[in-house]
Parts: C-alpha cells; structure tokens; sequence
C-alpha cells in the first residue's frame, strides 16, 4: 500500500490530501459540536440532545434507540439546518469581505493540520517514518506563522459588519491574540532548545520531539510535560486563549457583546466559524500532545516500538503500526478536546481587563523566565560546571517566581 502510495503522481497524491483534509476536518467539527452538547449536559445534570429520530429508524429495536440516545440525529439535524437555512446578508454591510471572513477562517484550519504528524510507521529499513502530510523541517514554525492569520478573519468579520458590537469583538480578538502569542511562541523554545545540541543543525519538526521523547534512557523517554512544566503550562493557557474557548471567549462574549464579531452571521457562514473554532481547538490539542505528552507513545520512558515489539508486531507489521501509532495519539487528543469542553462549562469567564493582566504581568514574564532557565540549564549541562551553578541558578529562580507570581495590591490593580 505505502509504495503504491509513492507511485502515484504528486499532482493527485496532492489532491487525494486535500480531499482528506476537508473529509476528516468537517465532520470532526460537527462530532465535536455534538460531544460538547452532551458533555455540558451531563455536567449540568439536564437530558443532553436525545430526541431527534427519523421516522424509518423507529421501528429498528436496538440501534434506533441507541443512536437517539447518543444524539447522532440532532447532528445531522444541525447540518442540514445550516446548509438550507436561508442565508441572509444584511444590507449595512460590507457585503465582500463579510462574506469572505468565514472563509478566511477555514484556511488556517484546513491548512495548520497537513504540518501535524498523527501517527508513525516502521519501513522496511526499521526506521520510523512520521504519518504527515506534509513533513516540514519547520514544522511548529508553520502552524505557529498559519494559525496565527486565522485573526484575521475575526477582525474582518468585525469590521465587515458595520456595527458596533462585532467591532468590538474584532478589536478584542485581535489586543487577544497579541498578548497570547507571545507567551506561547516563547514557551515553546525550551524544548527546541533542548532536543537540539549546540553545534548541530537545529530542525523545528514536531516529529523530531516526539523521536527525542522516544529514547532510551532517563532524560530522553521523559515526557516534556514532566520536563517542562511551566512551558507546558503556559503553552495550556495560551492555546485556550488562542481559540477563543471559554474563559477566554472575549471575541464573542454574549453577555456583553450580544455574538462578538459573529453577531450579523447566520446560516452556512454562521456554521464555517465554528467549525474553524473546532478544527483549531483539535490541531491545538495535537500540537500540545506531540510537543509535551509524547505524540504517539502511551507512556513515559516507554515508546510504542518497544510495546508493539513484545506482541512481535513491529517492524513485520507496518500497517499494525502505524493504527496503533493512530490510535494512541487520538486517545490523547480527544482527552485534551474533553478538557476544552470541561473548562467552558465550569470555569467563569474571565472579564476583559482580568484576560490583559494575566497575558502581559503573568504569562509572558514567566514564559521568558523559564526561557532564560533551561538555557542557562543547557549552558551548565554543556559547560560541565559544578554544584555552584546550579545553587545560583535555583536561587534566582525562587526570586523571580516570586516577583513574577506575588499577589498585586489593590492599588496596582
């Protein structure tokens, strides 16, 4: 199958990718807009969306009533709700570009995911070989430079309404994206800083850290996570922000802005925003499990080859492999996607002026401090220098946690 694969001329390989790419993007938003429902349901203690059933599965004993109970119906009702409802455009608008941001807003979604490697495959060699559709050397450098145009279709929408209350939510999405980009941008250097020895060529491949979490030894199986704490932490926090997910919704807060930047929408282009808002969401969680949970291996210091290895299915079976890989990495995923869901319904939102304080006095103060430890760390570890070098280093750590996480005066704030 891999070489029939690679036979095929790279103008249909091109477009076969294409084509998945909107297949697997589209109805994941739409499963994750049905999972959402149903999870706040569950949390909130209320009947989720159990109602819907077509008339010609009534009478089918068990699969009926089950697919009624898990909602599937309300899906498929939501879909053909937004693709025939009629799609009205407001007459103050800029009719051009208001109906250009929602599809402004898909092309980062639908572009971010081909630089995200979601499983691996032993080839004939026994080398790993990343499941990508596009395997950049770059690769956290693409997502970070494409996601971040995904704003733009935020303040477009905004300002294409020509009223006040999108405005807003597109001046907001903007100061937003501002303030969380940084601190996320930083706390990713650690670790490339770390998986590249001064000296070498340096790559940015998100598949190159999730082979350095796959080493042997004590260090190199480490998950970031452990390794990295705060750059995880602060990476969490940014994403959050970054998709406009609750308690960071500041872009289409209802209870102030009535929809934010979406107030004038409806219909199809209304449905194109939240399924960007969906596709980023799980591209994020991607990014985060490949960077600080170990991609596709189940566990720490213990990588999928040597699991798969004691059952024999490793290097005969390529394509056991690579599902395996598949799977463990959609697990994770879909572990972080319950998490977005499971802080929108239990964490209030933030007020605006809370978001600002927390991106510019917390987050990037202590994202450039953790930069600057683990390269003083690195330039210990590299420079063979004694126990004094790291006493000092501790010591001007707890300082500048301290500094940077004492609580402010009501004064100051």
């Amino acid at each position: 199958m891999v070489e029939f694969w690679q036979n095929l001329h790279p103008a249909v390989q091109l477009f076969l990718k294409g084509i998945a790419v909107v297949l697997v993007i589209f109805p994941l938003g739409g499963i994750g807009s049905l999972a959402e429902r149903k999870i706040s349901a569950a949390m909130q203690g209320r009947p989720g969306p159990n109602r819907a059933l077509p008339i010609w599965f009534r009478w089918v004993p068990v699969l009926g009533p089950f697919l009624q109970r898990l909602g599937v119906f309300h899906l498929m009702a939501d879909g053909l709700k937004m693709l025939f409802k009629e799609d009205a455009l407001p007459g103050h608008v800029n009719k051009v570009y208001f109906v250009a941001a929602p599809i402004l807003a898909m092309i980062p979604a639908l572009t971010t995911v081909t630089a995200v490697p979601f499983g691996a495959y032993l080839n004939g060699e026994g080398e790993l070989v990343p499941l990508v559709l596009a395997n950049l050397d770059v690769g956290i450098l693409a997502v970070f430079a494409v996601s971040s145009l995904g704003v733009y279709s935020l303040i477009i929408a905004g300002w294409a309404s020509n009223s006040k209350y999108p405005f807003l939510g597109g001046v907001r999405a903007s100061a937003q994206l501002i303030s969380y980009e940084l601190s996320m941008t930083l706390s990713v250097l650690p670790v490339f800083l770390w998986i590249n020895a001064p000296g070498t060529n340096g790559s940015l491949s998100l598949f190159n850290v999730v082979q350095y979490q796959s080493q042997p030894g004590l260090l190199g199986g480490t998950w970031f996570f452990f390794l990295m704490p705060v750059s995880a932490v602060v990476f969490l926090v940014s994403l959050f922000a970054e998709t406009n997910r609750l308690p960071f919704d500041m872009a289409e807060g209802e209870a102030d802005l009535v929809g934010g930047f979406h107030t004038e929408y409806g219909a199809f282009k209304w449905g194109l925003f939240f399924v960007a808002e969906y596709a980023h969401m799980i591209v994020g969680s991607g990014v985060f499990v490949l960077l600080f949970l170990g991609g596709w291996n189940p566990l720490p210091w213990l990588p999928l080859e040597k699991v798969l290895g004691w059952m024999g299915v490793a290097g005969n079976h390529p394509i056991l492999f690579g599902i395996a890989s598949i799977v463990v990495f959609l697990v994770k995923v879909l572990f972080f996607i319950f998490v977005f869901m499971w802080v929108r319904w239990t964490v209030p939102r933030f007020r605006y002026d809370q978001v600002m304080k927390l991106g510019w006095q917390k987050l990037l103060p202590l994202a450039i401090g953790n930069l600057i430890f683990y390269a003083a760390a690195i330039a210990i570890i590299e420079l063979h220098l004694g126990v004094a070098a790291w006493v000092a280093l501790a010591l001007a750590t707890i300082v500048a946690l301290f500094a940077i996480l004492r609580p402010q005066s009501r004064a100051a704030l």
